[in-house]
């Protein structure tokens, strides 16, 4: 398919999602300058985007009926199936030349799935999974992980640097979907040392946010401490991003490494974890309620200590 050129003014846009993250991002693309049609399962979700300008559609494929790229961010890879292959999804909308971008993080197998009916259609699919939680889609900073045929991947350049900081093309379809499973690999084991840190330092009597002062810049430093941990102290675990979808980040890496013959095993417990915290009622609290599940091992009430 021939690569139409992506500028403000003259591409429409789709977006489909409009939950923590997906409503700062598309609204970042609306004050770059891009006409936008959206979709939400909930309306009032998408009113600070109506509001903004963006138009309503009943469907994910009445989006793609009337936009050139469409954007999706849901939650799970069975929401993704649903927005773009069900019998209302993008891809029945979706007219030649129509460009489909999922930036939900789901199933490496399921992007390769979309690409190949997509392509079929002469369609193009690009998977562009994001990290940076909710600072990161409010404030443009987010990383972008993506995978896809180059030239449309670097034609949506425009589109890339209005809602991130970090974009990097990691290959052919499915790719950018196997490097945020290194990132939430990554993520799992270190919130845990995050998380019994702070228990160390709470239990030792110390005053905690020196200790941040003193750790958070060194070598023990990472985006998860300098972040979240500021709000565990705090007691404010309010979701940049839902337990309920990490654990769900955490099987699809399992399954994956399964089927690669890797064991993983720091990965397996962090996840046997978050699945005991979302057991305790936690499921749509942030990834760093961790805290309170943890605490509770150690007989510590952390909310009321």
């Amino acid at each position: 398919m021939e690569v139409p050129a992506i500028a403000p003014g003259k591409t429409r846009l789709g977006w489909i999602g409009t939950g923590v993250m997906g409503r700062s991002m598309a609204a970042h693309l609306i004050d770059a300058g891009f006409s936008m049609t959206v979709y939400s399962r909930t309306r009032a979700k998408a009113e600070s985007l109506l509001e903004k300008g963006a138009a309503w559609a009943d469907s994910p494929a009445s989006v793609a009926g009337v936009s050139d790229v469409v954007f999706a961010i849901v939650g799970f890879p069975q929401d993704v199936r649903e927005v773009f292959l069900g019998e209302a999804g993008a891809l029945q909308g979706s007219s030649p030349g129509t460009i489909l971008v999922d930036m939900t993080t789901s199933q490496p197998s399921l992007a390769v799935e979309i690409y190949q009916r997509a392509k079929e259609r002469d369609v193009a699919s690009v998977d562009a999974p994001v990290s940076g939680g909710d600072v990161g889609a409010r404030e443009a900073r987010l990383s972008i992980m993506i995978g896809g045929d180059r030239e449309v991947v670097e034609a949506l350049q425009p589109c890339w640097q209005a809602m991130g900081k970090t974009i990097v093309y990691q290959g052919g379809p499915g790719s950018g979907q196997h490097t945020k499973m290194v990132n939430q690999t990554l993520i799992a084991t270190n919130m845990i040392g995050v998380c019994e840190a702070l228990l160390y330092a709470y239990r030792a009597g110390l005053n905690m946010e020196t200790v941040m002062q003193s750790v958070a810049s060194g070598a023990a430093g990472s985006w998860s401490l300098s972040n979240l941990g500021p709000r565990i102290i705090a007691n404010n675990f309010d979701p940049g991003f839902f337990v309920e979808h990490f654990i769900k980040d955490m099987g699809i890496a399992l399954q994956e490494a399964h089927q690669m013959n890797l064991s993983l095993p720091g990965l397996a417990l962090a996840h046997e974890l978050y699945t005991a915290l979302k057991a305790q009622g936690h499921g749509r609290d942030g990834t760093h309620a961790l805290q309170l599940a943890l605490a509770r091992l150690s007989g510590i009430d952390w909310k009321n200590r």
